[in-house]
């Protein structure tokens, strides 16, 4: 009888992926931790997701996660939606089960926290108002977390009004929406502003934003990583305000989606954090 070990087949499906570090991350801990398995691309328009996600029992994968643009639309996908998930709105991984069903979770939420938290340690959400731009699946994940964190007032600003004015009315108190013709002048209290849309990714126009009303102590957070320093936090680091970078919720999020195809919990290693880097 064979013992071969079980090749596990895993991947990020969004539509641009090219600029994805998963594949280098989640390849690294396969190697790490002597398991036998990939981790690849799928790039997929929107008009082939369902059946792209369909396509992975077929194929064999364990699970896949989920990025831009199709973290909200997949979810009705899914076969089964865990509870975070469900509350959020959106997922960001999938997990094959055994009998071929889809079950679909989110680790975004979790993983951007713990990246405050890696970065400073006493940061707590209850300390101001915070300010989220966007108001896709990753503003989603962001805007739960935060609020069972602790945060009072989180004011969401999207160039669609009606998106943000949606997240209020879906998620009640401490959410409110804020016209984006008021972005600049809504800065003026907050302690964490948090950019959770494209714009200051690679090959994508720089957020428009004046950070002169900002306080000076307010946590400026990014969730893109590539470029690791976007024009937001390149302009906030220079006028004295603390900055983080999208890689810590790249790899955060990812541990327990790696655990749920791979069954190991990997760590974040120095190693690994190597390996990240010289990608970019």
């Amino acid at each position: 009888m064979s013992t071969a070990k079980k090749f596990v087949l895993a991947g990020v499906m969004g539509w641009p992926v090219s600029h994805s570090r998963s594949p280098t991350l989640h390849n690294h801990w396969i190697q790490h931790y002597g398991l036998t398995g990939s981790y690849v691309l799928l790039p997929v328009e929107p008009s082939n997701l369902p059946d792209a996600v369909r396509g992975l029992r077929a194929l064999g994968f364990a699970g896949c996660n989920i990025t831009i643009p199709h973290k909200v639309e997949a979810m009705a996908l899914m076969d089964r939606v865990d509870p975070m998930a469900r509350r959020i709105g959106a997922i960001n991984t999938v997990v094959v089960k055994p009998d071929g069903s889809l079950t679909g979770t989110n680790t975004d939420g979790f993983g951007y926290v713990q990246s405050l938290l890696d970065a400073q340690p006493d940061w707590r959400a209850d300390t101001g108002p915070v300010i989220v731009l966007g108001a896709g699946g990753a503003a989603r994940a962001v805007i739960v977390a935060l609020a069972d964190r602790g945060a009072r007032e989180i004011r969401v600003c999207n160039r669609s009004g009606n998106k943000a004015m949606a997240l209020q009315m879906e998620f009640g108190a401490p959410v409110r929406a804020v016209p984006w013709e008021q972005r600049h002048e809504a800065l003026a209290d907050v302690a964490l502003l948090v950019n959770t849309t494209n714009q200051g990714m690679d090959k994508q126009p720089a957020l428009d934003l004046n950070l002169s009303q900002l306080p000076a102590h307010a946590l400026v957070s990014d969730v893109i990583y590539t470029p690791l320093e976007t024009p937001l936090l390149a302009a906030a680091r220079l006028r004295g305000n603390p900055t983080v970078n999208g890689l810590g919720m790249l790899l955060n999020q990812a541990r327990p989606a790696f655990k749920s195809w791979f069954g190991v919990m990997p760590e974040i290693t120095p190693a690994l954090i190597q390996a990240i880097q010289v990608t970019f």
